[in-house]
């Protein structure tokens, strides 16, 4: 084969030349596929003179240099993969680390070192569970000094985010915390050598969010969509806010329609969904604006700040806003809840789908000599059910009446891909779940205690079978201290 290029090249001198120059800026670059949370993916035309324009303006808005690592394990079918690990990567030439298998990324993640990466919420989360778990397992004293510099180090970040400065026993502080924790955690986590790491596709708790940057991890927020070649908005170095994306990117416009809606202008915007002329039409506006489908608005700093889908935002049944994302990242800072799927427009109140973290709470259960033998068993545990019910409590403290949780079940499996539940890059998909759990849904608001529940599941391999249950549904105490009314109030 080698020979045969080499002859071939010798009688065809200028060929490979030939052939490049005519490509076109507007020619197919690439096939993305969305992720399918409203339906099914939909495929998404980049050109090269779109995924230029978003690469050109990361390199911009970003310092990225061509000593730069980066660990690429995300799945290449994810916009922002293709984004920094192929285009990105081609455009300033830094090295893209590929891990040898699936299960040795958080081992290949502390051998490398990466100094620049993306990771979504979901990586974050469970690399704070992993830590709070292996602290609670360590000796009194370890803990005691997880606990005692994990506070200073978010009193630190809390007063550099309002613009001051720690005074000079906190800097101390702070710096004998560098050498007893936090170094080693970063170290641990592979992240000892990071200059700045971005989370995205989908909100990121502001307690996790503080958690990794008052460990010293230059933690900041993305903000795209596949149809815009992945980067609409970045927070740029000393404007980290767990609340807003960013502004947008040079060579970008932003504005909100009257319906609340962000909409988007700029030459990275797609060439249409591959074979669907009115998707593609219904997806931008008369005047060439795309739609993004995200509720939004622009703070006095003109950072974007996203508040749910648009579709998805709605009212209780008294007027009120009802915002489901919103309230289900609340809940989601709880290390014992995995993934939380609320409902409430058009309803009296607001109830809660919970599918419980098995990790955190296996490990908790363990602790507290509690047996079980399966996710389902370990759901049904009055005592588990008491401490989610807690747990609820906690979070209904920082929302406004109306929007606090009435009414919860845990559900007797993990939202999986395989099942339709959630996309591939974990985000939920509402209405399917909806439909899937009617009954749960009505048992809700006909005050039913219980429900029963068939649920298909489907394995790797392709084989279905039915998961029969009866689950409870609880109540939760209402809360007494004052609430806080949330921003899209």
């Amino acid at each position: 084969m080698q020979a045969a290029g080499r002859d071939f090249a010798a009688a065809h001198a200028g060929h490979l030349d030939g052939e490049i120059e005519k490509g076109a800026p507007d020619d197919l670059a690439l096939l993305n596929y969305t992720s399918g949370t409203t339906g099914h993916p939909k495929g998404v035309m980049l050109s090269h003179a779109n995924l230029l324009c978003a690469a050109e303006a990361f390199a911009k808005a970003e310092e990225i240099r061509p000593s730069d690592d980066m660990l690429c394990y995300l799945p290449m079918a994810w916009i922002g993969d293709s984004l920094l690990s192929l285009v990105l990567h081609l455009l300033v030439g830094f090295t893209a680390n590929c891990p040898e298998r699936p299960d040795t990324v958080q081992r290949d993640l502390r051998e490398l070192g990466p100094t620049i990466g993306i990771a979504p919420p979901r990586i974050w989360e469970n690399m704070l569970t992993s830590l709070r778990v292996r602290a609670a397992d360590a000796t009194p004293l370890k803990r005691r000094l997880f606990d005692f510099f994990q506070r200073l180090a978010e009193r630190a970040e809390a007063l550099k985010a309002a613009g001051k400065t720690p005074d000079l026993p906190m800097r101390l502080g702070l710096t004998l915390g560098e050498i007893v924790m936090y170094g080693p955690v970063r170290d641990q986590l592979g992240l000892r050598r990071a200059r700045w790491f971005y989370t995205g596709g989908a909100p990121l708790g502001p307690e996790t969010f503080r958690f990794f940057r008052s460990l010293g991890v230059n933690l900041k927020q993305v903000w795209g969509a596949t149809e815009l070649s992945g980067l609409a908005s970045l927070q740029p170095d000393g404007e980290a806010n767990p609340d807003t994306v960013g502004p947008v990117v040079a060579g970008t416009e932003l504005r909100i329609s009257g319906d609340g809606e962000v909409q988007i202008r700029s030459p990275a915007v797609f060439r249409g969904y591959y074979k669907q002329a009115q998707a593609t039409r219904d997806a931008l506006t008369a005047d060439g604006w795309y739609r993004t489908g995200d509720s939004g608005y622009v703070d006095e700093r003109g950072h974007l700040v996203v508040i749910d889908r648009a579709k998805d935002v709605g009212k209780l049944a008294d007027g009120a806003p009802f915002a489901p994302q919103f309230i289900e990242n609340k809940l989601k800072f709880s290390p014992f809840i995995g993934e939380a799927v609320a409902f409430g427009d058009g309803r009296p109140f607001v109830a809660a789908m919970i599918a419980i973290d098995l990790d955190t709470l296996g490990n908790w259960a363990e602790r507290h000599n509690l047996a079980y033998t399966s996710f389902q068993d370990l759901s049904a545990k009055p005592e588990v059910r008491g401490l989610i019910r807690d747990e609820i409590v906690k979070c209904n403290a920082s929302l406004s009446a109306s929007a606090r949780i009435g009414r919860f079940v845990l559900l007797n499996k993990e939202f999986d891909a395989d099942d339709n539940e959630i996309t591939r890059t974990r985000k939920v998909r509402r209405r399917f779940v909806a439909e899937k759990y009617a009954a749960v849904v009505d048992a809700f608001y006909n005050g039913a205690h219980q429900v029963d529940l068939t649920t298909e599941i489907t394995y790797e391999d392709g084989r279905k079978a039915s998961l029969n249950s009866t689950i409870a549904i609880d109540d939760v105490a209402e809360v007494l201290q004052p609430a806080r009314e949330p921003a899209y109030a």
